[in-house]
């Protein structure tokens, strides 16, 4: 085979990888926009939520169905007590709230007897489906509807699985023990239940981040942006996760997550399941899928629902140390889950779920985040070599930055105009800028974190890599 041979058909592979990576940031690009759309639509249509409180508890206090808050906790001994109090002034008629402590190596289980008068007690489960040994459980002198458990460390699922086994309410809600919902955000979740025939297998609500915010006595006191960027450019990416993608996959019938900081879920079917999976990082979105998958093949008429009004504010990563942990834990939680359930893709039997749903993840977490990162590579390298068009790179750069750019101008604008939860003008700019500058370094270092998951991926990484922890109101 002769040079010339080999450098056509090196230039073929270079021409084929760079025509592959922009088809793929195109068509993500081309999704976020009809997800915006939707999203846009749906709030355009909608019928507008109560504001008050007061009026949300006149109208359902004697329907609500009862609920166990399931907080995991993991050496949260920065926030745990803050966030307790936060569940346990939750204004809802009927409410249990179970801490598990998942093998604390700090004084998280210290902190909660200290703050909240806890005594050893006998309490049995109801449904066994943790793998590790309880070691005891603890109730509050001072809060009746206050339930400690001590365990060995098992991971999140694990814990969730084990506050399960405790519950004995129609309804759970998973919730981290380094997030705080707003007041009425439980009778807000608990509504859609009150009008269901039996169908609404869970309720999902949107995640805001809590850095820069003041917490005091266990709740949100005032709403503020970080001085930092990473926590800000963190609420621009929250921001189109939960306004535009989670509203506009409820509104199809496609939502895939609900997401760990907070979810509603029919105690009834996660116990069907036998609840969270103990063997990936990723078990939110698997316990969703988990779901799709069996109540389809139970041929079973269900629904999730997502309500944007539900805000949970959580502790973001401060600095990207702290925050390759996290987004390479979920690019992994997402090819494991792919793995376990790849017979769902492309497969009529799961309806719109297995020919859109399972894709879109495919699309999102395992072409994605390759295909752009080489892109970036690959396009010039190609346009300098002769062997591109120069205006194919530019036009890449536009799909991915540019374009990009403009729908997390068009989520904060759909933010600004719906739920206007941003307090001030000054903040308002502050996104405004993490919109602009998260496409110049944050997006393409996230890109790299994400590549790091694929990695621990294929090498069966299991570890948990915790994300370090400043507490609420630290900057």
């Amino acid at each position: 085979m002769s040079w010339s041979v080999v450098q056509d058909m090196a230039g073929d592979a270079i021409v084929a990888v760079a025509f592959f990576c922009f088809i793929v940031v195109f068509l993500r690009n081309m999704i976020g926009l009809a997800q915006l759309l939707i999203a846009a639509w749906v709030f355009a249509t909608r019928i507008e939520p109560s504001e008050s409180a007061r009026e949300l508890w006149q109208r359902y206090a004697d329907l609500a169905l009862p609920i166990t808050m399931i907080a995991p906790a993991y050496n949260e001994e920065l926030s745990i007590v803050e966030s307790v109090k936060a569940l346990l002034a939750l204004e809802y008629p009927e409410h249990e709230v179970i801490v598990v402590n998942d093998g604390s190596k700090d004084d998280t289980v210290g902190r909660l007897i200290a703050a909240f008068d806890m005594y050893p007690c006998e309490r049995t489960q109801v449904a066994q489906l943790q793998q590790t040994q309880i070691r005891q459980t603890y109730a509050s002198r001072r809060f009746p509807n206050l339930l400690v458990v001590d365990k060995e460390n098992g991971r999140k699922a694990d814990a969730a699985n084990a506050g399960l086994g405790f519950a004995r309410t129609p309804l759970v809600c998973v919730i981290d023990a380094d997030s705080i919902i707003e007041p009425d955000g439980l009778l807000r979740a608990a509504e859609p239940f009150m009008h269901d025939n039996g169908r609404l297998v869970a309720v999902g609500g949107a995640i805001r981040v809590a850095n820069g915010c003041t917490v005091k006595g266990g709740s949100l006191q005032k709403i503020d942006v970080a001085k930092a960027l990473v926590p800000r450019f963190q609420v621009v990416e929250y921001l189109r996760a939960f306004l535009t993608a989670r509203v506009a996959n409820a509104q199809t019938g496609t939502l895939m997550l609900i997401s760990g900081a907070f979810g509603l879920f029919r105690r009834s079917t996660l116990v069907e399941i036998g609840g969270y999976r103990h063997d990936t990082v990723g078990e939110d979105l698997e316990l969703v899928v988990h779901l799709h998958r069996h109540l389809r093949e139970q041929k079973r008429d269900y629904r999730f629902a997502f309500i944007p009004d539900i805000v949970c504010w959580t502790e973001a990563p401060a600095a990207l140390k702290g925050l390759d942990n996290q987004r390479a834990r979920w690019q992994q939680g997402s090819l494991e889950t792919l793995v376990r359930h790849r017979g769902m893709m492309f497969n009529p039997r799961y309806g719109r779920i297995g020919l859109l749903a399972m894709p879109h993840i495919l699309l999102e977490d395992v072409l994605g985040p390759p295909a752009e990162l080489l892109g970036y590579l690959v396009l010039p390298a190609a346009a300098l070599l002769g062997l591109l068009d120069p205006m194919m790179a530019v036009a890449f750069f536009f799909v991915s930055i540019v374009f990009g750019t403009g729908l997390s101008v068009g989520t904060l604008a759909l933010e600004e105009q719906q739920l206007r939860r941003t307090p001030s003008a000054r903040s308002l700019i502050r996104i405004g800028w993490a919109a602009l500058l998260e496409n110049f370094g944050y997006r393409q270092i996230n890109l790299w974190y994400r590549i790091q998951g694929v990695r621990r991926f294929l090498k069966k990484d299991g570890t948990w890599a915790a994300v370090p922890r400043l507490g609420f109101g630290a900057d």
